[in-house]
């Protein structure tokens, strides 16, 4: 669900800079960003100290 919300919340943040003026290809590189971090953090916490079972 947080990957999903992510997504969205990128898309969302894409379409406000680009109606500020902000070119398109860098506004969707923040989200494209956003999303690989998200999908980094839910890859890697399962492997961190104290999360294992």
């Amino acid at each position: 669900m947080g990957l999903i919300l992510t997504a969205t919340a990128g898309l969302c943040l894409w379409i406000v800079l680009w109606a500020l003026g902000v070119s398109g290809f860098d506004g969707i590189l923040i989200a494209v960003v956003m999303v690989l971090v998200a999908i980094g953090m839910r890859t890697l916490l399962p492997f961190l100290p104290g999360r294992r079972n």
